[in-house]
Order: C-alpha cells, then structure tokens, then sequence
C-alpha cells in the first residue's frame, strides 16, 4: 500500500472516529414548585443519596459508558465525592427558602456524568456535564411528604480545550461549574431563583 493511500485511510478513519462520537440534545428541566407553595418552607437539611448500583468508570477515553464519571477529586469512592458535590449544591440553591415550615430536601443522585481530563483537552465547544437526580421534601419534624420524587435535569455545557485552561487559571473548576449551575437550578425549581431552564446541542455525552 502506498504511503498516499495510508494517509487517506487514515484521514478517513479519523473522520469516522469523530462522527461516532456521542452527541444530541442536552437540557436542564423540571417542574417548578409553585412560589406560593415553597414561600412556606424553610430549609432545614439537605439529603443525598448516590445508590451503590450507579456504575463508575476510571477510564481515560472521551466517553466513558457509566453513570458516574468524576476526576477532579483524588481517587476514591466517587459515590461520596458526588454525594459531597450535590450536597453543597442543593443547600446553596435552596437557602433562599425562609418559611416557616421546616423542610428536608432528599435527593437521589441518577446520573453524574462529568469530563474526564483526556475529554477536557478536546477543542472548544466540545462535552458536556450531565447531571441528572430526583428530588423530594418532606416536613423535617413529622417526616409528611409535602412533594413527592420529582425527576430534575441540570446538563450544561462543559469547557474544554483553550476555554478550560484559561478557566483554571482564573479558578473556576467542573466542580465550581456544576456546584454553581446545580444550585441555580434548584432555585429556579424552587421557586426562589430565575427560571434556570434552557436545552443546547452538543458533542458529549
């Protein structure tokens, strides 16, 4: 085979490697608790739970297929570095709840999908953060559901590439990404923050 030929295939070949790459339709969605409904509540906790049946991937490729896919932190037991992250981004997005009724909030974590470094050294406009969890809230002192589980999408664009490089220069990290965009979804679902709704289209997964 010619060294012309070789270069061709190869150029071919990579060009099918990046059209297999998943993509679509993202989105961050839910169902917002009417205003007159969380205006009587109060936080008095946050509860998450990543259930051990979440599969998690070490693996250093672009898309890795698993639930949770999370590196910032060191190695460790990523269900409770996810849980750490969902914790401290509820309470931040609900703390805007001043009620009189006390409130737990119990979430169950679905998906935590974020970039791995192999997929943030990608171009720009490339991966996305794919956070998906239910969440529930019941009376703190009686244990009533007040809203059963409810299915709540906070998928964002990610950084990567020159965009991501120069964001953690300046500080910003995935974990501060989703922290931030977690809570001002839970605001918006809350009712207590801007409508936080929105879908984009992008390479990820």
């Amino acid at each position: 085979m010619s060294i012309a030929r070789r270069v061709v295939l190869f150029g071919l070949s990579g060009l099918l490697l990046t059209a297999c790459v998943g993509g679509g339709t993202f989105k961050t969605d839910y169902v917002p608790v009417p205003a007159s409904v969380s205006a009587g509540w109060r936080l008095a906790d946050v509860r998450v739970s990543v259930p051990k049946t979440l599969t998690v991937s070490e693996a250093k490729t672009l898309l890795p297929n698993a639930d949770i896919v999370w590196r910032e932190d060191p190695l460790g037991d990523r269900h409770a570095q996810v849980a750490a992250i969902m914790d401290a981004a509820v309470t931040l997005g609900a703390q805007g709840l001043r009620g009189s009724r006390p409130v737990v909030i119990e979430v169950t974590v679905l998906r935590f999908h974020a970039l791995t470094f192999e997929a943030e050294q990608r171009g720009t406009n490339w991966g996305v953060h794919n956070i998906k969890f239910t969440a529930r809230v019941v009376d703190a002192r009686t244990g009533e559901e007040l809203l059963p589980a409810t299915e709540i999408r906070a998928e964002l664009p990610a950084l990567a590439g020159n965009q991501m490089r120069e964001a953690r220069r300046k500080g910003v990290t995935q974990k501060s990404m989703i922290t931030n965009h977690v809570a001002r979804t839970v605001a918006g679902w809350l009712s207590i923050g801007p409508d936080n709704r929105t879908s984009f289209t992008r390479q990820g997964n």
